[in-house]
């Protein structure tokens, strides 16, 4: 395990944990529902998300037996079947308002087994969910080529028109009826919003009419693969056509290995609507130039050319030397690689993250601390010293907490709202500390009284001036709960920060505090505060209905300040 650890680091993954299914259940759902579940060793690999190429163990293997020098990196081809041999796949115009775009290939004599046939539908899952983004962008079908006969048609019709069979039913539905089939189903339900309100349905068609999937939601039965299957048709249509050219090279260069040629694929004839062919998989090598210098200095390393050649092949980009350049070849596993950077950074990897030597900047600087942040650490010290526990809370809240419990309407608050919350505690940026902290009081009610907490954190509010939109501002807030209001232990805690701060209590070059209302305060129980000729917070005993919409029972005072004019 460690060996392999050490190994996925230099190949620049991540070995996450060695777990086994047993260890996930009962980590997430408790020893009992863990009994009977499998114990083989897995390995939890991260895999950077650019690398569509190591989502399977196919690639992966491969990947690190190229690294490792074991093997020498494939070559993919594509093979072209005899005039009038060749699978075709005829769009229609009908899909262009939908999903315009179709590609396919096809895997002859291949031999799957239990494990390569998961891995196989497994890596079309991660597929879909990362560079498909959710099949919005591709969706991918295989078909069973032996039980359907071409050309193939992708077109799109009304939902009522089309009737099939979808995978592992049992009878045959309309589309409509498809849609309302798979509204309760867990992992199918996220994907119907792509085309539900469409007027028409994409579909794709044999040439005996067979239905072989509606994309982007299911495929038909009639064509289902299995452990058997020896001649696989893989199509994937989509709304962006470079990612469904890389998800198609992805699925044939990593299963191709089991056919009957490895790495051989066959191609198939793609005609668009204006009747132009084009042939997919393109399996598109393409040569790149780069300065070895460029690598060194970019690096920090200094190796001969044909050194970084040797480590640039070693991360399945071949590489040679050409005069007084590299010349790389960048195989169609790689669509990762866009820029000279990218093989920049592979070479990194390969010399070695740990191998680079560190070295002392050329530049002399000397860091500070910004001034509002070292303001803020030396007024959190004088707080705890003062008697007062420093709190930390989040910094989004819901909305009830900054506007109807403390008695404001949300839009006299210029809160930031987040557009899609995942829960109702998280709905916009908090405006005052001061929910934040009777939240902590309140979890904390059986601790003995007095509770004198405070927090000095950033509050955000709109700002149309900025160029986000918001601001922020770094806030003191502080509070003090007990059997009585203690409005006096609040201001005596506000004369203490503003001695800290060397700024004396007059009206000339000070400061002062002037009664007022605050819709969180007792009536004639609030001050706001001034200082530096503008108004900096409030502080008073806060209303009784505050406190109960807070679930709290006790009298409490509250101070706000913003810090950031003392900087």
């Amino acid at each position: 395990d460690e060996e392999f650890n050490e190994l996925c680091f230099e190949f620049g993954l991540e070995l996450d944990e060695v777990t086994s299914e047993k260890d996930i259940i009962s980590k997430e759902k408790g020893e009992e529902k863990a009994k009977g579940a499998s114990e083989i060793v897995l390995y939890k690999i991260d895999v950077p998300a650019n690398r569509y190429d190591l989502l399977c163990l196919e690639g992966l293997v491969r990947g690190l037996q190229v690294f490792k020098e074991r093997i020498n990196l494939p070559r993919y081809e594509k093979i072209i079947p005899p005039q009038g041999e060749v699978q075709r796949l005829i769009i229609t115009e009908e899909t262009v308002q939908i999903r315009p775009h179709a590609v396919a290939a096809v895997l002859r004599d291949i031999t799957f087994t239990k494990e390569r046939y998961d891995s196989f539908i497994d890596l079309q899952e991660k597929l879909h969910q990362n560079i498909c983004r959710k099949r919005a962008l591709v969706a991918i079908g295989t078909h069973d080529l032996d039980t359907i006969s071409g050309p193939f048609t992708f077109t799109a019709k009304a939902p009522s028109e089309i009737k099939f069979k979808p995978l592992n039913q049992s009878q045959e539905y309309t589309a409509s009826q498809i849609m309302d089939l798979y509204r309760t189903d867990s992992h199918l339900r996220h994907y119907l919003h792509l085309i539900e309100n469409k007027p028409l349905y994409p579909v794709i068609y044999d040439s005996n009419g067979v239905v072989l999937s509606m994309p982007p939601i299911i495929n038909g039965d009639h064509t289902k693969i299995s452990v058997n299957t020896r001649n696989v048709f893989i199509e994937c249509t989509g709304t962006d056509l470079t990612k469904a050219k890389i998800v198609l090279d992805t699925i044939v260069t990593m299963f191709s290995e089991y056919c009957a040629k490895p790495f051989s694929v066959e191609a198939v004839e793609v005609v668009y609507p204006n009747k132009k062919t084009h042939i997919y998989p393109e399996l598109a090598y393409r040569k790149e130039k780069v300065k070895p210098e460029l690598i060194n200095k970019r690096v920090g390393i200094s190796e001969t050319p044909s050194s970084l050649a040797k480590l640039l092949t070693r991360m399945c980009l071949k590489s040679h030397v050409v005069g007084n350049t590299l010349e790389i070849e960048i195989p169609p596993t790689r669509a990762d690689v866009i820029h000279a950077c990218d093989i920049v950074e592979d070479a990194a990897i390969a010399y070695g993250y740990n191998n680079i030597q560190m070295t002392v900047p050329k530049t002399y600087t000397i860091a500070n601390q910004l001034p509002l942040n070292k303001l803020t650490e030396l007024l959190r010290l004088d707080l705890a010293a003062a008697g007062f526990t420093e709190a930390l809370t989040f910094a989004l809240c819901s909305q009830e907490d900054i506007a109807d419990k403390l008695g404001m309407d949300l839009s006299a608050t210029k809160a930031v709202r987040i557009a899609n919350p995942k829960t109702a505690e998280f709905q916009v940026a908090r405006t005052t500390l001061l929910p934040g902290l009777l939240k902590t009081i309140a979890a904390n009610r059986k601790m003995p009284l007095p509770l004198k907490l405070f927090e000095i954190s950033d509050i955000v509010v709109k700002d149309p001036n900025t160029d986000v939109g918001a601001r922020n501002y770094r806030h003191l807030g502080a509070v003090y709960y007990n059997k009585s209001p203690g409005f006096e232990i609040i201001h005596g805690l506000l004369d203490r920060v503003m001695q800290l701060l060397e700024v004396p209590p007059n009206e000339e070059n000070g400061y002062t505090i002037k009664a007022t209302e605050g819709s969180a305060f007792f009536p004639g129980r609030c001050a706001e505060i001034f200082a530096k000729g503008q108004s900096i917070g409030k502080l008073g005993v806060l209303h009784p209905d505050v406190i109960t919409k807070f679930e709290l029972t006790m009298p409490c005072s509250a101070l706000e300040i913003n810090i950031e004019p003392f900087v």
